[in-house]
């Protein structure tokens, strides 16, 4: 073993490493970009940058932005052009690649008509042969929604419910109210709904008391872009319009309807008003989108549910006696609920709401049986097709109520029901049972056990009558063959016992003792 002298191995070996952690990878490279976020407003287009340092040509190396998977591509670079025919992230041909720098490793992304959705985190990154690096950057997407209206809702009673509405926000917005002092107010309710195209719909609800206030303004602030939207209201003035002194009449019961078929909401002024130049909205939880629009004397369709669309249309036969029934087509489970209908003109709405409840009937019960080995039953009912979730029972021949062993309950793609129930049978007192499945509002579907009453009685009854004398006259016969054979038995050994004794008698004397 060779010493070094006044230096240990250990140490050596330190070095050693540190050499080679010091030592400058040939490729060795860094990518930097922005250190704020780049905000861009929907509509515009957004530049995203990132540099390579140090700086140097980027025609030999891979470059590719991307959102959260680097095999998915928003766009790539390699070997001097843009590479095509490989599966990019949703942009739709929105996104540009800018070659103003690539000689000094800077590079950018252009992303045009920026949406909602491409709000978020981008990672540029550089790879040549086996070594890469990357960095990230912000892109903040942001839009400034429409100028707030401010609608006044079910006047009367000491109470009035103001309504803040505006579209087109992105990110969801802050809201709030003020009162003619600047005092804040608290909001009823909030809601914010995104659009089919990613944009927030906004609405707040405030109650207030008729004589409270005057003068109130509603604030709807963007975060990204430190803007402001309001709208005030003098209720003083509102409360004075032709609408203060009437009321929306609707259904006072649930109108009840059948999947398929069609809904029918009727509702009217009192005392009776003309309404043809009056906007009706008819509503869910929401003012906006509706489930229907009258305004101006046409549907606007525009502002319609995606679930009522080509759905509705509106009976106006006598608009000029204040009523108006909409119409529902096709009823589905999902149309069951509370709706609003309401008369409304310069923002000032006076309302009514209906309930409507959707059912279906399912097919008729079908119930199937398995036997046990030690003669209990158990019996099988299901069947599809119901709304609400029904209720299973069973009962016996006196109509009295069994306890079931299991219920189970699944709902399809279309929200209708499917219904098993079991129950054990472990005498053969229990005959003619009945399966009910019913709805709530009274419809109801049963079926019986399959075999008759008489034909599973006479099986249980007969059974012991049968068994019993079958089992007897098999003994019986046993017996009487045992008997016969002893008899042949000892018939035959008496035969053979004669014969040697004859046989004897004919033999010589002399042979007869030999």
């Amino acid at each position: 073993m060779v010493d070094c002298p006044r230096y240990s191995l250990s140490g050596v070996a330190a070095s050693f490493l540190f050499v080679l952690l010091t030592i400058k990878h040939p490729d060795d490279f860094r990518v930097v970009g922005p250190n704020l976020p780049i905000l861009a407003k929907v509509g515009e287009d957004a530049l995203l940058m990132c540099q390579l340092l140090p700086k140097r040509t980027t025609a030999h190396m891979e470059v590719r932005w991307y959102r959260s998977d680097p095999a998915m591509p928003v766009i790539m670079y390699r070997d001097g052009a843009v590479v095509t025919g490989i599966p990019m992230e949703g942009y739709g041909g929105r996104a540009e690649w800018m070659e103003d720098s690539t000689e000094e490793g800077s590079v950018a992304l252009k992303i045009r008509q920026v949406q909602p959705s491409d709000d978020g985190q981008y990672w540029c990154c550089f790879q040549e042969g086996n070594y890469w690096r990357e960095t990230s950057v912000l892109l903040q997407v942001a839009a400034l929604g429409s100028s707030p209206n401010i609608h006044v809702e079910g006047l009367g009673e000491g109470e009035v419910q103001l309504v803040c509405t505006s579209r087109g926000w992105f990110p969801e917005p802050e809201v709030h109210w003020e009162g003619i002092w600047g005092e804040k107010l608290m909001s009823f309710s909030e809601n914010h709904v995104p659009g089919e195209d990613g944009l927030f719909y906004v609405e707040d609800t405030l109650m207030v008391r008729n004589d409270s206030v005057e003068t109130i303004s509603c604030f709807i602030y963007s975060h990204g872009l430190r803007e402001t939207q309001e709208a005030t209201i003098a209720l003083s003035e509102r409360l004075q319009t032709e609408l203060a002194s009437v009321s929306v009449i609707g259904h006072s019961q649930p109108s009840p309807v059948q999947v398929g078929e069609n809904i029918e909401l009727t509702c009217h002024l009192s005392p009776q008003t003309d309404a043809q130049n009056l906007e009706v909205r008819w509503l869910r939880s929401r003012y906006y989108p509706a489930v229907h629009v009258y305004a101006n004397g046409t549907h606007v369709a525009g502002e319609q549910m995606v679930e009522y669309k080509g759905r509705t249309s509106l009976v106006t036969d006598a608009i000029h006696e204040g009523k108006l029934t909409l119409q529902i087509h096709n009823a589905r489970t999902s149309d069951e609920g509370q709706y609003r209908c309401l008369f409304g003109k310069d923002g000032v709405y006076q309302e009514a709401r209906v309930d409507v409840q959707v059912m279906a009937v399912g097919s008729t019960p079908r119930i199937t049986r398995e036997v046990f080995k030690d003669g209990g039953m158990q019996l099988r009912c299901t069947s599809d097709g119901w709304f609400p979730r029904p209720h299973v029972q069973w009962r016996d021949r006196d109509g009295k109520t069994m306890p079931s062993f299991s219920e189970a309950f699944q709902q399809g793609s279309q929200e209708l029901f499917q219904v098993e129930t079991l129950l054990l049978v472990t005498n053969g007192s229990m005959v003619n049972v009945t399966c009910s499945i019913s709805l709530p509002l009274g419809q109801e579907k049963t079926a019986r056990f399959p075999l008759s009453d008489s034909k599973i009685a006479l099986l249980w009854m007969a059974l012991p009558v049968v068994v019993l004398p079958l089992a007897m006259a098999i003994d019986l016969i046993k017996v009487k063959r045992r008997r016969r054979t002893n008899e042949q038995t000892h018939s035959s050994n008496q035969e053979n016992n004669k014969n040697d004794e004859n046989h004897r008698r004919r033999l010589p004397s002399d042979e007869r003792f030999r």
